[in-house]
């Protein structure tokens, strides 16, 4: 299984509405339940008027479309970090998952997907 590290710095955010996210940016995932808007999005498109950011993320996704009858993609590779004292933040699309760690173990963490013969690109 292959999976592609996004090249920039990411901020997981809580914003008071949509309004202020930008929406023409080349990365965001939203998230709204009836208690918040969450953002995820590059460091440097974090809204002005942000409530609550934490900075320092870094991110990977798995390539290609994943099927919906496909079951434990995510748990293997969050099992893998989690063994490793390696804690992760992840976002689903419609095609496939994105997992993100703090960018102090990011390296490592694809060293030790790499090691379980996953395919680092990018």
């Amino acid at each position: 299984m292959e999976l592609k590290k996004l090249d920039y710095k990411l901020t997981v955010c809580k914003v008071a509405d949509v309004s202020d996210i930008d929406m023409s940016a080349g990365f965001y995932f939203i998230g709204k339940t009836d208690e918040e808007f969450s953002l995820v999005c590059r460091t440097e498109d974090v809204p002005d008027n942000t409530i609550e950011r934490d900075d320092g993320w870094r991110g990977f996704y798995i390539c290609g479309v994943l099927d919906f009858s496909l079951i434990g993609i995510l748990s293997k590779l969050s099992g893998i970090l989690a063994e490793h004292k390696i804690g992760i933040f992840a976002v689903s699309t419609y095609n496939t998952d994105y997992i993100l760690v703090k960018e102090e173990n990011f390296e490592r963490a694809l060293e030790l997907l790499a090691s379980e013969e996953y395919e680092i690109i990018g």
